[in-house]
């Protein structure tokens, strides 16, 4: 995602590229960041000093780990830096950190930059409190193989958006849809994650009901799309109050069932 980054970022001109970021072990640390993305020289060598790197910036993109995401927060605050957050895999033990940021600088949280994943999202909460109990709702979800989070943060968005809608659980890990066997009981979220060669991204919510089924898709075939809806947010993010936000409040998407 940073090289997807790197290679859009030219096609925004209200927006300057001020350092890029890299774990302490990379390769790519020293090296032209527009190099490693394969654009040409941009006299911007790679480097792991995150507090150095702010000092130049209005916003952050962090698309690391979720390992390095609380280092990244309390860097944000001490900078004061707005911070837009597309990592995912975070747990619930980050959430405090989470909302001890917002309080200090904008926050967006965003396990999938796309206007499409967004738009799915809110199609989900709608269908899902449109549509009889007696629906099932599950969520399929398919990357490449070396995706290292399963099921995807996208994913797990959906499931909540279903769930928040219907006032029911959402399992905390990828399985089987329904139940591992013997009949399906009623008012259960099922998630199911696929890692297979190079799928850049897909996401499938099912409203199954007797007789009749609803099937909402969202299908990314470029990385490029994440870059683009990612830039975009974080422009819009930099002259926000602090507080913390998501893709919807930046595209002021309303739906009502």
């Amino acid at each position: 995602m940073g090289q997807a980054v790197l290679r859009t970022a030219p096609t925004f001109p209200k927006l300057i590229i001020t350092g890029a970021i890299a774990s302490p072990g990379s390769l790519a640390l020293g090296r032209d960041a527009g190099e490693v993305a394969g654009i040409g020289s941009m006299n911007l060598p790679v480097t792991s000093d995150l507090a150095g790197v702010l000092a130049g910036a209005d916003v952050v993109l962090d698309f690391s780990s979720a390992a390095a995401t609380r280092g990244t927060l309390e860097a944000c605050r001490a900078a004061r830096k707005a911070l837009l957050l597309g990592t995912t895999g975070l747990g619930a033990e980050l959430e405090s950190d989470l909302e001890a940021t917002a309080r200090v600088v904008p926050l967006l949280v965003a396990p999938n930059a796309s206007v499409g994943a967004a738009l799915l999202t809110e199609l989900t909460a709608v269908a899902a409190r449109a549509l009889p109990a007696s629906f099932d709702v599950d969520v399929l979800e398919l990357h490449h193989r070396l995706k290292a989070d399963a099921p995807s943060g996208t994913a797990l968005a959906l499931a909540r958006a279903a769930g928040e809608s219907r006032g029911l659980p959402v399992p905390a890990v990828s399985g089987t849809p329904g139940q591992p066997a013997g009949p399906r009981p009623e008012g259960r979220i099922g998630l199911a994650s696929l890692r297979a060669g190079d799928i850049v991204g897909e996401h499938t919510v099912l409203f199954c009901g007797a007789g009749e089924e609803v099937v909402l898709t969202h299908r990314a075939h470029d990385r490029g799309i994440f870059a683009r809806g990612a830039l975009s947010a974080a422009l819009w993010l930099s002259s926000r109050a602090p507080g913390r936000y998501n893709m919807r409040d930046f595209l002021s998407i309303k739906t009502e069932a």
